[in-house]
């Protein structure tokens, strides 16, 4: 019978479970009195970010300095997407626990001293809990008086352009500068991290002789007042189809009946609605993208897709595009910053996001010459 002591037990092993074997000793039989996989760690860091999908993509790239800096730290992550956060066996940054926001996970955390807690979500849950956390240092946003308050001064600019309209009009940072100074490091343009599980690939009927465009047709219902028209997908599709492009329709669930509609209006394939793995790795398959300020132009900026963003809304310095796109935005001003419904009375800004505009620049962004008629 082998024997150990509590004494033997390596606590700070990266590998260290606690409540179940550890994956040395469930693939390999060893044990920590006598173990090759021992990883040694020296801090413990907790990241906080629940928030849509496509915001914990764009967080990714912190992992990159969080590694540089604390490199044999234990890396917790507390989100609503676990499957979006990098984790597993790949090679570059990642977290080594994913944690889902639940009662258990909050409990475990409450009851757990970090060295370090980021937390870069203004939501109650999330700052409640940062008030909440043990840890040596916490950067980001935290609760005062019953309100969203920056946790340092590094937070600042941040915080402020997200309670004044006028102040997010005039930033000039993008999104993952700022996160990158509230954690004080540079942005040095350090990319998405993101798994493709290629056990969710199919045999999509594509023919991939051809360059693929996928059009990501919806923008959620709450954010109506980015909707495109469904005249303008048409034309635009016929455009791409008449230059000998793939064209293929992308969406979830709130985007079905129109991606349905316009499969049967035009050429462009559907192929439904899936989980967001193989969502992903359909995505994978194209060459450039169409898509508004959605999760899915966060999923084609981790793939490197050829993006053609569609803006008529939010601040366009906010977004970092890696030099691998460009933004489009209506020839009329919108006047509905931020607004999730179109307020202005006389006229709505994306009818004037015109289909010559988007196929341009999808041209532009393939390389190709444009259509002489």
């Amino acid at each position: 019978m082998t024997e150990i002591k509590l004494s033997d037990v390596k606590f700070d092993c990266r590998h260290f479970r606690g409540h179940i074997p550890c994956k040395p000793n469930k693939v390999y039989g060893v044990m920590c009195n006598d173990c090759s996989y021992y990883d040694k760690t020296d801090k413990k860091i907790l990241i906080i970010k629940l928030g849509a999908a496509g915001d914990v993509i764009r967080t990714t790239p912190l992992l990159y300095p969080l590694k540089r800096q604390y490199p044999f730290a234990k890396i917790y992550w507390l989100t609503n997407s676990p499957e979006l956060v990098p984790a597993g066996d790949i090679e570059m940054p990642k977290a080594d626990e994913v944690l889902k926001y639940n009662l258990q996970n909050v409990s475990f955390i409450n009851a757990t001293e970090f060295d370090v807690v980021i937390n870069l979500d203004k939501d109650y849950e999330a700052v409640s809990l940062m008030s909440t956390v043990v840890a040596k240092e916490k950067k980001g946003y935290t609760i005062k008086d019953g309100y969203c308050y920056p946790a340092t001064g590094s937070a600042e600019h941040k915080f402020l352009t997200g309670i004044f309209d006028n102040v997010s009009k005039d930033n000039k940072e993008n999104y993952i500068s700022e996160i990158f100074d509230i954690c004080g490091y540079e942005f040095k343009g350090e990319k998405y991290i993101l798994n493709i599980d290629k056990k969710y690939d199919r045999d999509w009927a594509l023919n991939e002789s051809k360059l693929v465009v996928g059009l990501n047709t919806g923008c959620g219902e709450r954010w109506t007042s980015r909707l495109w028209k469904n005249e303008y997908w048409i034309e635009l599709i016929n455009k791409l189809i008449k230059k000998n492009i793939e064209v293929v329709l992308l969406g979830g669930p709130g985007e079905d009946e129109k991606n349905k509609m316009l499969n049967e209006a035009t050429d462009a394939k559907y192929f439904g609605v899936y989980d967001l793995k193989t969502f992903i790795n359909l995505m994978n398959k194209c060459d450039a993208v169409v898509t508004q300020v959605t999760m899915s132009m966060h999923i084609a900026i981790a793939l490197e897709k050829k993006l053609i963003l569609m803006n008529n809304i939010f601040n366009p310095n906010e977004f970092e595009l890696y030099g691998n796109g460009e933004i489009i935005q209506p020839s009329k001003a919108c006047h509905c910053f931020f607004q999730p419904v179109c307020v202005n009375k006389i006229y709505e800004c994306m009818e004037f996001l015109m289909p010559d505009d988007v196929f341009d620049a999808c041209l532009r962004q393939l390389a190709i010459e444009e259509i002489k008629t």
